[in-house]
């Protein structure tokens, strides 16, 4: 799909789903303006919601598109939405944010060549999100935190291939 279309749903998405969201961005392919773009990808922070009988906040949105995988509540979720293509939508937690973020707007090589290699080698390791070292948990609520904590210099989205 051509990234103006791409971006009109993603756009649409989001305003359905800020309601019930602490916080929610546009990641993936789409944040990185590549011009085809086969998913679309969020990352969001959602308000306190209920499932099953009672479903309430961001369950009543989600659960309306058909589910691929990931039943709520979950750290990801893969739904088809109404106009065909393909909803990816990652949880992240304040102080695991940062790298959720990053992460998710990829590109895959680049989250796994450049910053996943880089927190290896510097002695982190990446458990449900969040970057622990010496059995600390490291706290990143910004994308720009995780590239400080690596000690490379923030790249813009566009340029992350």
């Amino acid at each position: 799909m051509k990234y103006e279309k791409a971006l009109k749903i993603a756009e649409k998405i989001k305003a359905e789903l800020t309601p019930h969201c602490e916080r929610i961005e546009i990641a993936g392919s789409i944040r990185r303006k590549r011009p085809e773009v086969k998913d679309i990808e969020m990352v969001a922070t959602p308000k306190s919601y209920d499932t099953g009988l009672f479903e309430s906040g961001i369950a009543t949105v989600v659960n309306q598109w058909q589910k691929v995988k990931g039943e709520l509540p979950c750290k990801y979720t893969q739904r088809i939405l109404p106009e065909g293509i393909k909803l990816d939508l990652f949880f992240a937690e304040d102080d695991n944010w940062g790298n959720i973020y990053a992460m998710r707007t990829g590109s895959a090589d680049y989250s796994h060549l450049e910053l996943a290699s880089r927190w290896k080698f510097m002695g982190y390791k990446s458990i449900d999100g969040f970057l622990h070292r010496d059995n600390q948990k490291i706290a990143l609520r910004e994308e720009e935190d995780l590239f400080k904590l690596l000690c490379i210099p923030y790249l813009e989205p566009e340029k992350r291939f």
